[in-house]
């Protein structure tokens, strides 16, 4: 008997449809984001798997290059593409200072106060959602993107604040050309 996962295996959002290949956050890919404790490409942790996958749902920590200048703010967005849906899902969307260079464990938890960073929207709730791939429907991967935006992002398409607003519209919103991107990729599968 196929679970739906394994029924859904052929169905997948894309990679041309996430965040990184909208026109207005093209940019020069000079911001290398990592994380000090997953190497890029690799599975996700069980600590930073979300609790129905039988994780800890901690959003892992990160580095990257200090932005360039004239950066108004950095814009992170979590995309899985392998998602049996139109679009890939949204796992976190966060508006950075421009002058962070690092998120610690666990800092994209909804009600994290963190200093410099705002945990907007994503597709279910608000905050770091961890992977959570269908059973039986193969590997996902899990797309961090970091873009620094030339000016803040305004509100959302009809005056809604972008902490209100959904993470498509926080998307349709961003000023573009950005200043710089970076990317980091890693793998959950069960």
């Amino acid at each position: 008997m196929l679970s739906i996962g394994g029924l859904l295996r052929n169905r997948r959002a894309g990679q041309d449809k996430l965040a990184w290949n909208l026109p207005d956050l093209a940019g020069p890919d000079i911001l290398d984001l990592r994380s000090p404790e997953v190497p890029a490409e690799s599975t996700m942790p069980r600590e930073h798997v979300a609790k129905r996958a039988g994780g800890d749902n901690v959003s892992p920590s990160l580095t990257w290059d200090e932005a360039p200048a004239g950066t108004a703010e950095l814009l992170l967005v979590v995309e899985d593409p392998d998602a049996p849906t139109p679009r890939p899902w949204v796992h976190c969307v966060a508006l950075l200072d421009a002058g962070l260079t690092e998120l610690t464990a666990g800092a994209l938890g909804k009600g994290r106060n963190a200093s410099g960073v705002r945990v907007l929207r994503a597709t279910m709730g608000r905050g770091y959602q961890g992977p959570e791939a269908l059973k039986g429907h193969g590997p996902h991967r899990y797309v961090f993107q970091l873009f620094a935006l030339p000016e803040p992002l305004p509100a959302a398409p009809g005056g809604r604040p972008v902490e209100r607003a959904g993470p498509r519209a926080v998307l349709g919103a961003a000023p573009g050309p950005v200043l710089a991107r970076g990317r980091w990729d890693v793998l959950f599968e069960r």
